[in-house]
C-alpha cells in the first residue's frame, strides 16, 4: 500500500468526525457465560494501532489473572491482556489475534479469538449501555449495526479504560487520585462546569478531581445529554435575566460517546451564539496529534489526555483564568 493511500485513509477516517460518525472494529471473544453464543464486541478503529497474529508471549510471575504476559512487538515490550477472560467469555478457538491499542497514554495488546470486520456507523446507532441488564460496568454502549430495525445485529462497545484499570491497577501514587490535585478554582457564584463522559470510571475520576478543585459541576453521560442540559440551562438563565455563559463556566467533554460524540458537541457549542464564549476542554484517551489538531479545528479551546488529574486541573484553571 502506498504512503498516499495510507494518508488518504487517515484523512477519510478523521473526516468521519465531521459528520458524527465512527468506524468500529468488530471481534469475537468466545462463548458468553452460560451460553454457546459468540457475541460481537467492538472498539473504535482510532484506538487500534495494528492487528497481528499472536506471537510468543512470556508469562510474568505474580501478574493478575487476566494478564497473559508480555511480548515484544516491533522492538516495543508491551503487556498482553486476556480480553476474553476479563469479560467472562470462553474462547473455543484460542486467543489467536492481538489488537495493539493506544489508550490514555499507554500501549498494550488485547488477545481476542478472532476479528470480524470494520463497520462504519452513525453515533446515533450507538446507545448507552447504562441501565441495561447486560451492562456490568465493562461496556459503555451497544451499537445497532444495521440501524434502528427489528432484529438488528448488536455489538457491545467495551469500556477499555475500566478493563485496563482492573487488570493493571495503578500504583498507590496514582496520578489520577483527587489528592494529587493541588489546583483550586473559584467559579462565579451560581455557575458550574458541565462534564460529559460515557465511562463510569472516567466520570468517577473526573468527579473526584473537580471536587478536589472546589468546582461545582454537572455530570452527563453523552454528548447528546450534555447538549440537552446546555439548552435547558440556557433557558433557565434567560428566565433569570442572565446569559448561559454566566451559568456555565466551562464544558469538559470526552470524544467517544454514544448518540453524539465530543467533536459534534464542541462544534454545536461553538456555532451557537448562546454558548460560543464558553471554553470547551476535550478530555480523551484518543490522544495523538491528529485528534488534537481536529479538536482545535472544531473549536475546542484545549485538549488534554486521560488520566492525569493534576494536568487536567491545570488546564481547567488556565481556561478559566483566560476567560476572566
Amino acid at each position: 500500500m502506498s504512503s498516499t493511500t495510507v494518508l488518504n485513509e487517515v484523512d477519510e477516517r478523521t473526516n468521519l468526525t465531521s459528520s458524527n460518525r465512527l468506524e468500529l472494529l468488530l471481534f469475537r471473544l468466545g462463548e458468553a457465560p452460560q451460553s454457546d453464543r459468540r457475541e460481537l464486541f467492538g472498539i473504535n478503529v482510532f484506538k487500534v494501532r495494528e492487528i497481528i497474529v499472536a506471537p510468543t508471549i512470556t508469562a510474568v510471575a505474580g501478574s493478575s489473572p487476566h494478564m497473559l504476559g508480555v511480548t515484544n512487538i516491533r522492538g516495543q515490550l508491551m503487556p498482553v491482556i486476556d480480553l476474553a477472560g476479563a469479560v467472562g467469555c470462553v474462547p473455543k478457538n484460542g486467543r489467536n489475534i492481538l489488537l495493539v491499542t493506544e489508550y490514555a497514554r499507554t500501549t498494550q495488546a488485547f488477545a481476542v479469538e478472532e476479528v470480524d470486520e470494520i463497520v462504519r456507523l452513525e453515533w446515533s446507532q450507538v446507545l448507552s449501555a447504562e441501565g441495561s441488564t447486560s451492562a456490568s460496568g465493562l461496556i459503555t454502549s451497544i451499537a445497532r449495526l444495521d440501524g434502528d430495525v427489528h432484529g438488528t445485529r448488536l455489538a457491545q462497545v467495551l469500556d477499555v479504560e475500566q478493563i485496563l484499570r482492573t487488570v493493571m491497577p495503578p500504583a498507590a501514587e496514582d496520578a489520577t487520585k483527587a489528592d494529587a490535585v493541588s489546583v483550586k478554582v473559584q467559579l462565579q457564584p451560581g455557575s458550574v462546569i458541565l462534564a460529559a463522559d460515557d465511562s463510569m470510571l472516567a466520570r468517577s475520576l473526573i468527579e473526584h478531581g473537580l471536587t478536589a478543585m472546589g468546582a461545582a459541576y454537572v455530570m452527563t453521560k453523552s454528548g447528546k445529554e450534555a447538549w440537552e442540559r446546555l439548552e435547558a440551562m440556557a433557558d433557565a438563565a434567560k428566565a433569570e435575566g442572565k446569559t448561559a455563559a454566566e451559568k456555565i463556566a466551562l464544558v469538559l467533554t470526552d470524544l467517544e460517546m454514544p448518540e453524539m460524540d465530543g467533536f459534534t458537541l464542541t462544534r454545536k457549542i461553538k456555532a451557537d451564539p448562546r454558548f460560543s464564549a464558553i471554553p470547551v476542554v476535550i478530555h480523551s484517551s484518543l490522544t495523538g496529534t491528529t485528534n488534537e489538531v481536529h479538536a482545535k479545528g472544531v473549536g475546542a479551546d484545549a485538549f488534554v489526555g486521560k488520566f492525569v488529574a493534576q494536568e487536567l486541573a491545570e488546564t481547567i484553571e488556565k481556561m478559566l483564568l483566560a476567560r476572566r
